[in-house]
């Protein structure tokens, strides 16, 4: 399989709480979503569109049009934490893992395919949207769909619909509506690495 048929997933930050609705029916305050029961905070997905933005910034002449190039980065964020979510449910059920070894593994051959790790990071940013320190997330997540295709011989569509099914995923009207039908957040960019793999049936934006 070639390298980079993963997904660009960004670090997620996850806090344990009670679900998106509260009593009288509207989102509970701070909350992005709920994945699997866990609380994703708005504050969570800000500090990843923070240090994006922080990124962007220090590309020279290059960061006024990757700025303009992401105008939704919020919802960017919260789908790509939300994908990393179903690929974490995907290979629990599977019993699938990456390690550390994977992962540097899978960065340090990206990195040879770039011409070194300043230009993978640069490459994240401007097809990805992600910041130096949400690649490894990313990574991980990548290896873990790798391992989870070679599992099925490329037939992951029913494990992820079932994994999309008990994760009851909620989210805030804020950032737009959750799409059954795509398996990603309605109107989120959709991922650069993932485009070149739909016929493997990977979860947008994951």
């Amino acid at each position: 399989m070639h390298r980079r048929t993963a997904l660009s997933v960004s670090a997620a930050l996850l806090v344990a709480a009670p679900l998106l609705s509260a009593c009288s029916g509207q989102p509970r305050p701070g909350t992005a979503a709920v994945v699997g029961g866990e609380r994703i905070t708005t504050s969570a997905v800000q500090a990843q569109v923070n240090d994006v933005r922080a990124a962007q910034n220090r590309s020279g002449q290059a960061a006024a049009a990757l700025v303009a190039s992401t105008p939704h980065l919020d919802r960017q964020k919260l789908d790509a934490i939300i994908q990393s979510r179903i690929i974490d449910k995907m290979a629990d059920t599977a019993g699938i893992t990456a390690t550390d070894k994977d992962i540097e593994d899978e960065r340090r051959a990206m990195a040879e395919e770039q011409g070194g790790n300043d230009q993978l990071e640069a490459l994240f940013l401007q097809k990805g949207a992600m910041s130096p320190g949400q690649i490894d997330r990313s990574l991980r997540s990548q290896v873990l769909f790798n391992k989870l295709v070679a599992k099925y011989g490329g037939k992951v569509e029913g494990p992820i619909q079932a994994a999309v099914k008990d994760l009851h995923i909620e989210v805030n009207p804020r950032y737009g509506a959750w799409d059954a039908a795509e398996n990603r957040l309605g109107g989120a960019q959709p991922p650069w690495i993932t485009q070149k793999t739909r016929t493997e049936q990977a979860p947008a934006g994951a």
